[in-house]
């Protein structure tokens, strides 16, 4: 499995998505890894609305990932986006409901779970660039860009040509 994270800059606003692909023939537990931080990662994007917080976001990736049995990496996290990569607010995916920053209409977040088969702990290659689990386990990263709205999240990325050309859809 290896995550693909890129982002595109036009008219001096960011986008920023990220998508893990199998590389050759995976294990069911893998495709099972992949399925579940997709799903907690939906259910991430359906508590960003203007009544709720950060903290109902992460609140509601870690959750379903933990119910399945994986771990949630704390060291990284989501982001606000705009004129910079990363603003303000950080988007833990982890959390308690109710807390955290405030959503706001017209705020754009990009949510990004990061959800391991092992330990939770990451490290950071000499390289300076790779990321991976301390315990070497597998780890499943998708990232969506969301602009925020008074009744639902209105998403402005999506994984539908990558899945039409990998024939998952």
């Amino acid at each position: 499995m290896v995550s693909v994270d890129c982002g595109v800059i036009l008219d001096g606003f960011y986008g920023d998505t990220a998508y893990s692909f199998e590389v050759g023939a995976v294990s069911d537990e893998v495709r099972k890894l992949l399925r579940i931080t997709t799903e907690a990662l939906l259910q991430g994007v359906e508590m960003a609305s203007q009544s709720n917080r950060v903290g109902d976001i992460g609140n509601a990736v870690q959750e379903h990932s933990e119910k399945a049995g994986y771990s949630v990496v704390r060291e990284m996290v989501g982001h606000g986006l705009g004129r910079h990569l990363h603003e303000e607010p950080e988007v833990p995916n982890y959390g308690n409901k109710g807390s955290g920053a405030k959503l706001k209409k017209g705020m754009v977040i990009c949510i990004e779970p990061m959800i391991n088969m092992g330990k939770r702990q990451i490290v950071q290659e000499a390289d300076g660039w790779t990321i991976r689990t301390s315990d070497k386990m597998p780890s499943a990263h998708f990232e969506l860009a969301v602009a925020i709205d008074s009744a639902k999240p209105d998403v402005l990325s999506t994984f539908s040509y990558i899945e039409e050309v990998l024939k998952l859809k």
